[in-house]
């Protein structure tokens, strides 16, 4: 018999998926990159061209229904996620979207309910929960090595960007894409490992300001949680401090892990009885585990994928509770 082939398309193939996703779609046994598509004709066929893609679109319901492609992949900016998420539950495919799902929870919460309606997969990148590195960390909090764990701090901070200070456009700090800002874009895939590692998180709450007047989204956010099985935790984002600092620590009953949500820094386990320093390194393509853990869902039907539209409504929600959205 025939092994089972997948074709994917891609909508939006921008910079995220030069590396870090698209040629995961091609490299991953079982799964096949048969389309692209780019509102840029150049640019598009530069990309074709470049990864040996065969079909083109400049129009992405072109692509959605293209009856050649089995599955899609959206990449574009999330105010666009739910426009195209539709169309693809309305076409009957299975559908993985770029992180953040979208920029509010009632738009992800309107998404996930139509692929649920037509009992289709429906996958986000948010890869971390994919990654050897972060797996570690879970069993190192699986085996209790650390004790009970009692709270999660994290602070993430960044210098204001080159783009930012010349004012020219980007969408991650337009607030009518990312509200937050670099908050959207960041924090979420943070957040989302939290609640990987220590489970959903049941209520949110912070204050965002716009500290530097660089463009429309906020800039600066603090929050505080509290997950479902009481464990406290607390988060600073700032993108106008003078450094890059990106730390997070787990406090426990008998000890600590500290690591990195960005920074390819070791992972660092602190207890009574035992210390621990752990590099792991990060694949050259850092979805590949990702698209692998959908590979196994959708061909193997051996994997529950850790990544998918209610796992990533969930993360939402506590953004948009941070926000004071809802």
């Amino acid at each position: 018999m025939a092994k089972k082939i997948i074709n994917w398309g891609i909508i939006g193939c921008g910079n995220v998926t030069e590396v870090k996703s698209g040629p995961a779609y091609s490299k991953v046994e079982g799964f096949n990159l048969k389309a692209v598509m780019r509102r840029d004709k150049a640019k598009l066929e530069d990309y074709a061209t470049r990864h040996n893609i065969k079909k083109t679109y400049t129009n992405a319901f072109d692509l959605i229904n293209d009856p050649d492609i089995h599955a899609v992949y959206i990449a574009t900016p999330p105010d666009t996620h739910k426009l195209y998420a539709l169309k693809v539950a309305e076409a009957g495919k299975p559908c993985c979207i770029e992180k953040p799902i979208t920029p509010t929870y009632q738009e992800a919460l309107a998404i996930l309910e139509a692929f649920n309606t037509k009992n289709l997969p429906l996958f986000v990148a948010y890869y971390r929960r994919s990654l050897p590195r972060f797996l570690k960390i879970k069993e190192w909090l699986d085996q209790k090595l650390i004790g009970k764990v009692r709270h999660i701090t994290s602070h993430l901070s960044k210098p204001a960007s080159e783009t930012d200070l010349s004012e020219k456009y980007n969408w991650r700090t337009d607030k009518k894409i990312a509200p937050g800002g670099y908050f959207d874009d960041l924090a979420s895939h943070g957040i989302d490992l939290f609640t990987y590692l220590l489970g959903d998180i049941k209520n949110a709450s912070g204050f965002s300001v716009n500290q530097q007047n660089l463009y429309s989204a906020k800039d600066a956010v603090t929050a505080s949680w509290l997950h479902k099985n009481n464990i406290t935790g607390s988060g600073t984002w700032n993108f106008g401090s003078n450094k890059h600092t990106d730390q997070v620590v787990i406090f426990g009953s008998e000890g600590t892990i500290e690591f990195s949500v960005f920074h390819d820094n070791p992972i660092l386990l602190k207890s009574k009885n035992r210390n621990e320093s752990l590099f792991i390194e990060q694949p050259k393509h850092i979805q590949i585990h990702h698209v692998e853990l959908m590979r196994d869902d959708l061909i193997n039907n051996t994997n529950i994928h850790p990544s998918t539209g209610k796992t990533a409504l969930h993360t939402s929600w506590v953004m948009d509770k941070i926000l004071n959205n809802i």
